[in-house]
């Protein structure tokens, strides 16, 4: 059995690849991932994705403001009750990104330190999205307190350092298809010395489909192909990547 847990549910393509959301869920089924998590971006967008997602017991939420989206219409009492809805078990998606949007760095990191302080309070999980913004990452969850309430560097591509550093404050490390990229080759290296308790696997679909769809949109079946690559990296075997991403996934998210 296998988790995505990291998609974006309401953004696939359900006109021409996906005969509706039941059918993405089958297909991941098909595939033995049982167990989704589809994340919020924005606060508008919330509503959708819930009523999207609500008949299914097998699919969480997250609730929050990406960095990139930060100038979309928020307030934090809209957050705060969407995050005690039944199915969020998470804050975010939320962070920095200096890379596309560093004209709105001290929005981002306004709305980050306003999420963090959230996800304590809640004693819910966070969701982090980091660009070009190692040490202010940092440093917004080291002084917002962020190892009361934990979390995951989701779709990691930063060096072990980082790794190192946010694992300390009790932080996972989630891999997505891009390690499967030819040119990912530092990603690589840093997954090989991770320990396999601290990792979740996930797609982030629509994006970053990995080997062999890569250019194709994504989809949660595709994950199994990620957990395979982690499994080659580590000489592991998959069900072992399986087992222990699932429990990982589970002792954070559904505490």
């Amino acid at each position: 059995m296998f988790v995505d847990s990291h998609c974006h549910l309401d953004k696939l393509d359900y006109e021409e690849l996906h005969d509706g959301i039941q059918d993405v869920i089958d297909k991941a089924t098909q595939a033995k991932v049982n167990e989704l998590l589809s994340v919020g971006v924005t606060l508008d967008a919330f509503p959708n994705m819930i009523e999207m997602i609500s008949p299914y017991d097998n699919v969480h939420a997250s609730c929050g403001v990406h960095p990139l989206d930060v100038e979309s219409p928020f307030t934090l009492e809209n957050l705060r009750q969407y995050a005690t809805h039944p199915k969020v078990v998470a804050i975010g998606e939320t962070g920095l990104d200096y890379h596309y949007k560093p004209e709105t760095a001290t929005l981002q990191r306004e709305r980050f330190e306003q999420q963090v302080e959230l996800a304590v309070e809640l004693n819910k999980p966070l969701i982090i999205h980091t660009r070009d913004a190692r040490e202010d990452t940092l440093s917004i969850l080291t002084n917002g307190h962020a190892e009361k309430c934990g979390g995951v560097i989701h779709c990691f591509t930063e060096d072990l350092e980082f790794a190192q550093r946010a694992m300390a404050l009790g932080f996972y490390i989630s891999i997505s298809g891009i390690v499967t990229f030819r040119q990912a080759i530092a990603l690589k290296e840093v997954v090989k010395q991770l320990p396999l308790d601290r990792l979740l696997i996930e797609t982030d679909s629509p994006y970053l489909a990995p080997v062999p769809h890569r250019g194709k949109q994504n989809q949660p079946a595709y994950v199994v192909e990620v957990a395979q690559y982690i499994a080659q990296l580590k000489a592991t075997s998959l069900t072992e990547v399986a087992e222990k991403t699932t429990q990982n996934f589970r002792d954070l998210f559904l505490r």
